[in-house]
């Protein structure tokens, strides 16, 4: 499937444009569960400036959808009708700052982060070791492993609005819950500032190195995946409803829910973004008819279905009649 090239007419509507502008550039390259069909337009802005400046001109015209590094994401296999942005180089600094606190771009992948705040003595930010994503990602979902969260430790983030103007936000402007922030969902994170405290590198080593033990002995973190599918609902834990509904293992097509954890979905046999999406309306469905709990996706899906395909609940595979394995 291949869509109108926009990319001409683009550049003669923002002369001024310096980031790169790509037609039908398919998306399954760049997601980290290698599934996807093409951006209309793959747009990655020089820096937060050149980004402005292209949601100003663009006012609303085409639809926009903003990527960092590509973990937490199904791409369906139709494809985006209007314009993928990537965060690149402009969007990947990191800097140490006075009173134990630390800069990074929305491009910077967490593990970096929690690196950098470990070399320079910065305690409280070692939980990022074990998330697979960039700070972009991690302030839009509150992003937070083992008892901690993105909301404990932001002082402020930076972030564009559809109208091209640059906002910083406090933390309280975040209006973080649990996996969720209130900024609205076409505003484009930036930069982050983030508050620790002082600490031993000998010892915030150590802890990050508990973290990533912990994600090599626990998550399937070496196949094709997108981390964690569903949100744990209040009071219960995502994994253990979907293996109480007998979904450990169970498969659609090339993709299976992981046998090691069964809140993760992994593309092992060149599985379709349809395969994923049906896999896990699937796992819902048998979830909620085993417990009467409805899981929520963490995984963000976006585009469209090819050849006018189904998406959603509709995909979910039907029940075993009474009696059936």
């Amino acid at each position: 499937m291949a869509f109108d090239d926009l990319t001409e007419a683009l550049r003669a509507k923002m002369p001024e444009l310096r980031g790169k502008l790509i037609a039908n550039q398919l998306l399954s390259s760049i997601t980290w569960f290698r599934v996807g069909g093409p951006a209309q337009v793959l747009f990655t802005p020089a820096d937060e400036s050149d980004l402005a400046y292209f949601l100003k001109q663009n006012a609303g015209a085409l639809p926009v959808f903003v990527v960092g590094l590509g973990s937490n994401l199904l791409v369906r296999d139709g494809g985006f009708p209007g314009v993928v942005i990537r965060l690149g180089r402009g969007f990947g600094a990191i800097a140490v700052e006075e009173e134990h606190r630390l800069r990074a771009g929305a491009m910077v992948p967490d593990v970096k982060v929690a690196r950098a705040a470990g070399e320079a003595g910065i305690a409280g930010v070692s939980f990022y070791r074990g998330i697979p994503g960039s700070i972009g990602g991690a302030l839009r979902m509150n992003a937070g492993a083992h008892g901690t969260e993105t909301k404990d430790v932001l002082l402020e983030a930076r972030a564009i609005s559809p109208d091209g103007e640059i906002h910083v936000l406090s933390n309280t402007d975040m209006g973080f819950t649990y996996r969720h922030c209130a900024v609205p969902d076409d505003w484009i994170f930036t930069e982050a500032l983030f508050q620790g405290r002082a600490g031993a590198t000998d010892e915030i080593s150590a802890e990050m190195q508990d973290v990533a033990t912990y994600r090599e002995e626990n998550q399937p973190i070496k196949e094709r995946t997108g981390g964690s599918t569903f949100k744990n609902p209040d009071g219960h834990s995502a994994w253990r409803l979907v293996d109480a509904a007998g979904m450990r293992g169970f498969r659609v097509g090339g993709a299976k829910v992981s046998d090691m954890h069964c809140n993760f979905l992994i593309n092992d046999q060149a599985a379709t973004g349809e395969d994923l999406e049906r896999l896990g309306e699937t796992v819902r469905a048998r979830v909620k008819a085993n417990s009467g709990i409805t899981l929520d996706w963490e995984i963000k899906r976006v585009g469209v279905a090819k050849d006018g395909g189904t998406v959603g609940e509709a995909l979910a595979e039907p029940l075993p009649e009474v009696g059936e394995a």
